[in-house]
């Protein structure tokens, strides 16, 4: 007898035909969009466009006019700014809504992931910005999502630290398999993070592209040049106005 056939691992999300107005102005319309665990998807696209309306539809912050949401009702989420409660200790912070007699433990296994793991009881008005930011990345995912929302969570850090949290961001995807969606302005961040980018304009996505893993791993890859330079035009920069 065959071995019956493993179950088709679900989505983490999938969006169906989504709207949002905001008065007589529609930000969203008729939008479709699946991702699937494990899968990082960057979203680009010209301020105003709708990213954020999107992100905070996805996360349950704002209310939707039309279409349908099948994913968590409470996906994690890292914005631009830490979030960090500076009354609380690190592990307090991690740990935030879970059982107090297991989030401990919890706590510091994530906080070892992101290489803060004997700063349990240190507070967040002693951390860098990368630091915070790796605080906020344990936080998300000691949970164990399946959806993971990016805000721009490296926009405000500086050139290295921002490379160095691309690396963690890497291997904490592979490692927990979140479904992933990054909002980010940062064509080369899209390029080296993600799968698949996808371009948004006027409420809908417009165009998508397939990140082959050359490009991922290497920024002067022909593939890697290649996608920079189409998703520059999508956006309507010339490539050879940013620089290399």
């Amino acid at each position: 007898m065959s071995a019956p056939a493993s179950q088709p691992e679900a989505p983490a999300v999938v969006v169906h035909g989504l709207q949002r107005r905001y008065g007589e102005r529609t930000v969203i319309g008729g939008l479709d969009l699946r991702i699937a665990r494990g899968e990082f998807v960057a979203l680009l696209g010209e301020s105003g466009c709708g990213k954020t309306t999107l992100l905070r539809a996805l996360a349950g912050l704002d209310a939707i006019d039309g279409g349908r949401i099948d994913g968590p009702r409470q996906p994690a989420v890292v914005f631009q700014e830490h979030r960090l409660l500076p009354w609380d200790s690190l592990w307090r912070n991690v740990s935030l809504g879970l059982d107090e007699a297991t989030g401990k433990a919890l706590a510091q296994a994530a906080l070892a992931e992101v290489g803060l793991g004997d700063r349990l009881d240190d507070w967040p008005r002693n951390l860098s910005g990368g630091q915070a930011q790796r605080v906020a990345l344990a936080r998300a995912l000691v949970r164990e999502p399946r959806l993971l929302l990016l805000d721009e969570p490296f926009a405000a850090l500086d050139a290295l630290t921002r490379i160095r949290m691309h690396g963690l961001v890497n291997e904490l995807v592979r490692r927990h398999r979140p479904g992933v969606l990054l909002v980010t302005h940062d064509v080369d961040e899209a390029v080296a993070l993600a799968d698949r980018v996808l371009v948004m304009r006027d409420g809908a996505i417009a165009s998508e592209y397939a990140v082959s893993p050359e490009a991922n791993a290497r920024r002067t890859h022909p593939d890697a040049t290649a996608l920079r330079e189409a998703l520059l035009a999508e956006l309507g920069v010339a490539a050879d106005s940013v620089p290399a």
